[in-house]
This record gives structure tokens, C-alpha cells and sequence, in this order.
């Protein structure tokens, strides 16, 4: 009587194709992860701005040496604020942390509203010309 169960080669061949099937779903999962965690990036970078104008309807200027409202700390991600001449323009950035996945994205907005994709992280390429104009979360 022959004994049942798997050969060798039907193990092999059942293990290659898991490990072929986890290599091309974790770069699709982390890149999915990452760009659901530039939301807060842009979102927090929408919200200071928001701020910022509030800050100047009252003040008429942006702030005196600093910028004129406080900057939230994000968990992923490290937000600045630098001020222009006088106090009549800012650039807000919002980094992301080097210790976590969003390493490398940067995104900023002035107070003319301009949105860019200042870089992004090094498994996403270099940032297409888009960027200059828009904040980018997906690979394009």
C-alpha cells in the first residue's frame, strides 16, 4: 500500500508560490500603507494654513519672527513654519519623520496656496513635474 501525503517536489512548488505571492503583495501593501498615512500631511498642512490666514485677518502680517500661530506636532511627520520678509508670506513643510515609512515626503503650501511635492520617498522615484503644483500621495 502506498503512503499518502505530499512529495517533496509538491511541497517545494506550494512554497515558491507563497513566497512568489508575498513578494509582490507586500510592496503593494506598504505602498498602500504610506499613502494612506500622507493624508495627515497634507491635511495638517491645509489646517495651519488655515490658521496662518486667520492669524493675518487679525494681525495683518503673518507673525513678528515666528510664525504667528503655534505648529501641531504630527506623529508621522514634522511640521515648519518660516516666515518671508516682514511677515507678508510664509512657507509651511511638513517632513516625514526618518523613523517611520514616510522618510524622504515632503510637501509644502505658501500663503499663496501653492501646493508642492517637494520629495518623496526613495522606493517612489524621482517626483514628477505635477509635483510643482500639487501635492502628490500616489505614485503617478
Amino acid at each position: 500500500m502506498r503512503g499518502r501525503g505530499f512529495t517533496l517536489i509538491e511541497l517545494m512548488v506550494a512554497v515558491a508560490v507563497v513566497a512568489i505571492l508575498a513578494a509582490t503583495a507586500m510592496p503593494a501593501y506598504r505602498d498602500y500603507t504610506v499613502r494612506s498615512q500622507l493624508v495627515d500631511a497634507t491635511a495638517a498642512l491645509a489646517d495651519q494654513r488655515v490658521r496662518m490666514e486667520q492669524y493675518y485677518a487679525d494681525n495683518r502680517h503673518y507673525g513678528d519672527g515666528s510664525c504667528g500661530v503655534s505648529v501641531p506636532i504630527l506623529e508621522r511627520f514634522e511640521l515648519g513654519c518660516a516666515l518671508g520678509t516682514d511677515g507678508q508670506g510664509y512657507e509651511i513643510t511638513a517632513t516625514g519623520r526618518s523613523d517611520s515609512l514616510l522618510a524622504g515626503f515632503k510637501y509644502s503650501i505658501d500663503q499663496a496656496n501653492r501646493r508642492v511635492t517637494v520629495t518623496w520617498g526613495a522606493g517612489w522615484g524621482s517626483v514628477p513635474t505635477a509635483g510643482a503644483s500639487r501635492w502628490l500621495i500616489r505614485k503617478e
